[in-house]
């Protein structure tokens, strides 16, 4: 009876006697393996980089803009334009359908002056909860309170490009600067939240919404006094806006005066129904991908069937000699089991290692360098996967004629070419 180093010993010799074709089994199966995790990886990142810019907007966020009402549906001459109210934000708080709403007031025409330079940035009337719905993370000092909204205070928070333009490598908490010759005290910075090269986001000033009412209203004929540019919600329900959105609706075409199912009255960006069409594309990119990998996974493993195939009926003399001098079936097919199985597992490891590294390589070269997309990434379920598909093809291509060679009579067996 062989015992387990036996049976390996036995499985490494087979192994060196055949050094080309154990190189090429091995080398087939690490491709197949390396080619599906890194096609695979290549979706999860398209997948994630996407994730990652919707993200960096903020957490399950619909912004209503300013916009016109068609005279007739689809109908785009004769709208009359309407803008939004601080009305319509007070209403839209009462939607049980709503966990958070806050709105803004830009103005891009603005100039801001500090001690050090001067520029002209999107200057941005905010309430508190802004820093809440969407995403903006403070660097240094503090972001806008209730008291800063309520007492009308002449505070500012920088962005990051904002911050650098207007104190170049100087401090600035506590400082001043004036916009369109009106003084504010800085007391807060925001960090990058650039997308890519795209830093508009980093060139914002934040000031309290009241005081951006008070100074810096929108001017034009027929617009309130209270008008503001856009609204912003959360929905009550997180990651579904079914219910929020025509609720909204009923509430603009409540105040404006215009019937609500009119799409073409509304415009707005609904980052949550963005989300699931991101995620929709990129389950069919990985289907796609996957797919592709999965074919040269196939002929990756149709290639081994061959080989131990081949390998198999080429040592059904030698199988009947072991049965002659008293080898077991049992030991016999536990030989080509574990060769299979040695084959295939390390091989598939090694596959799995470099496409890591590849990966690895890719995410330290592109990482941030690729506006909306990240670098492949390993995706661990696939690299089961193909691990195990190919390790069941390598075993049962092994053991299986191993078992109708072991099957014979010896001298049955002996008697074969």
């Amino acid at each position: 009876m062989q015992n387990f180093g036996d049976i390996l010993g036995e499985v490494f010799r087979a192994m060196m006697a055949n050094k080309l074709r154990t190189f090429l089994t091995m080398f087939g199966i690490a491709w197949g393996v390396g080619s599906l995790l890194v096609l695979v990886g290549l979706g999860e990142g398209f997948r994630s980089g996407q994730r990652r810019n919707l993200a960096s907007i903020g957490n399950d966020v619909v912004m209503t803009f300013n916009a016109t009402i068609p005279a007739l549906p689809n109908q785009h001459t004769a709208m009359r334009p309407y803008k939004l109210t601080l009305r319509d934000e007070i209403d839209m708080r009462k939607l049980p359908e709503l966990r958070s709403v806050t709105a803004t007031l830009n103005r891009n025409d603005l100039y801001e002056v500090s001690a050090w330079s001067n520029t002209s940035m999107l200057v941005l009337g905010v309430e508190p909860n802004f820093s809440e719905i969407r995403f903006v993370p403070v660097a240094q000092g503090r972001f806008l309170d209730d008291a800063d909204l309520t007492e009308h205070r002449r505070v500012a928070v920088l962005g990051s490009k904002a911050a650098h333009t207007l104190y170049p490598g100087h401090p600035f908490l506590g400082e001043s600067i004036t916009i369109n010759g009106t003084r504010f005290t800085v007391v807060g910075s925001v960090a990058t939240i650039a997308r890519g090269g795209q830093d508009f986001d980093d060139q914002k000033v934040y000031i309290p919404l009241t005081t951006a009412q008070e100074l810096f209203a929108m001017k034009g004929e027929n617009i309130p006094k209270d008008a503001v540019n856009t609204i912003q919600y959360q929905p009550a329900t997180k990651g579904n806006s079914d219910a929020a959105v025509p609720a909204v609706h009923r509430v603009l075409g409540h105040n404006h005066d215009f019937d609500p199912s009119l799409k073409d009255a509304f415009d707005e960006f609904d980052s949550i129904h963005t989300s699931h069409l991101v995620d929709v594309i990129f389950d069919a990119m990985d289907l796609f991908l996957g797919g592709v990998g999965i074919v040269t996974l196939g002929l990756g493993a149709v290639g081994i069937i061959n080989i131990m195939l081949v390998s198999v009926t080429e040592r059904t003399r030698e199988i009947g000699l072991r049965k002659a001098l008293g080898a077991t079936k049992g030991s016999i097919l536990a030989q080509f089991f574990w060769e299979g199985l040695i084959l295939t597992g390390v091989s598939g490891i090694i596959g799995i290692g470099i496409s890591a590294g590849f990966m690895a390589i890719l995410q330290g070269l592109l990482t941030g360098k690729m506006p909306g997309f990240d670098p492949p990434q390993l995706v661990w379920w696939s690299a089961a996967l193909a691990l195990g598909s190919l390790a069941i093809c390598g075993i049962v291509a092994g053991v299986y004629p191993a078992s109708m060679a072991a099957a014979l009579e010896p001298v049955e067996a002996l008697r074969r070419e």
